[in-house]
């Protein structure tokens, strides 16, 4: 996806990073098998930051190949069997808000109702997890991240899961911050089971007199 397929809006707000992305995105060219497919790089820019609300972040794509899609933990509709990390997130949805709240099994319409799915590292090696560490992305992300905070302010409710994530809470101001465990098998039950996100991101939305999430996938 080339970086013209950005909204404006993050083009301007990202301007000063735009050399660097140029710079990341022909590294990422360069490599072979890489995940997600070019055109789904940059998806989670396509949608304007004033229409996002909520920010979920994530770490790097899923490394098997028809998984990543561009939006943080999202896979394509139908995919079978799930990855474990969505499999959990799912697992966590149902406890926290009832069973119903899956029936497709596809979060990508997370991000038209507001939520941002962003990756600290926006593609990997296929087959091979946190590949692309070194590219530069998480400077990308990093003001990404700032951007949307500098947008919304304190109304803006940001999502941290696992130490990845957390590492840029320090540029989330004083926003409302839900924060645990990573839902991966490795570490879900360190406290992501029973921390309610989807609820908890909902209450502070509402606390704002903002509309909350539709959660339903």
């Amino acid at each position: 996806m080339p970086i013209s397929q950005m909204h404006q809006d993050w083009q301007e707000l990202l301007a000063p990073q735009l050399p660097k992305l140029a710079e990341v995105l022909e590294l990422v060219e360069a490599k072979q098998d890489t995940v997600p497919k070019a055109e789904n790089i940059l998806r989670v820019f396509e949608i304007s930051p004033k229409d996002y609300r909520v920010l979920i972040l994530g770490q790097d794509p899923y490394p098997t190949p028809g998984h990543a899609i561009g939006l943080a933990f999202a896979v394509p509709e139908g995919t079978r069997p799930l990855p474990p990390t969505l499999t959990n997130i799912f697992k966590e949805l149902r406890s926290d808000l009832g069973d119903d709240m899956v029936l497709s099994a596809d979060i990508s319409p997370w991000s038209q109702r507001g939520v941002m799915l962003l990756n600290r590292h926006l593609t990997t090696d296929a087959n091979n997890t946190a590949a692309h560490l070194d590219f530069g992305w998480a400077e990308i992300t990093q003001a990404a991240v700032s951007a949307l905070y500098k947008i919304h302010g304190d109304v803006l409710v940001s999502i941290l899961w696992g130490q990845k994530a957390l590492e840029l809470k320090p540029f989330l101001g004083s926003s409302r911050i839900i924060q645990s465990a990573h839902p991966s098998p490795l570490s879900s039950y360190r406290g992501f089971f029973g921390s309610r996100p989807f609820s908890e991101c909902n209450k502070a939305l509402l606390e704002s007199g903002l509309d909350p999430i539709d959660w339903s996938a």
